[in-house]
């Protein structure tokens, strides 16, 4: 565990905290960090969005005709005669 000094900034109205890049870098932390809270602490936690943009992707996908099967539902040599 490492243990850092943070100084607390004024942003607006508000309060805040400031990340250096090298965390932000070494955490992978891009727009958003979970905020959890447990026995006293204070947790930040990286927040993966592994399907961000997705949505819009499919879509595109479907619009161009990308989004066809790249191989068959059943291949020719199986046997569902294997499965009873």
């Amino acid at each position: 565990m490492h243990i850092m000094d943070i100084s607390i900034v004024k942003i607006g109205n508000s309060k805040g905290i400031r990340l250096s890049k090298t965390l932000l870098e070494k955490y992978n932390i891009k727009d958003k960090v979970e905020l959890i809270l447990e026995k006293g602490y204070i947790i930040l936690k990286p927040k993966a969005e592994p399907r961000k943009g997705w949505e819009k992707a499919f879509k595109k996908m479907h619009e161009s005709g990308d989004d066809k099967p790249l191989m068959n539902d059943v291949f020719e040599d199986e046997s569902f005669e294997e499965w009873k």
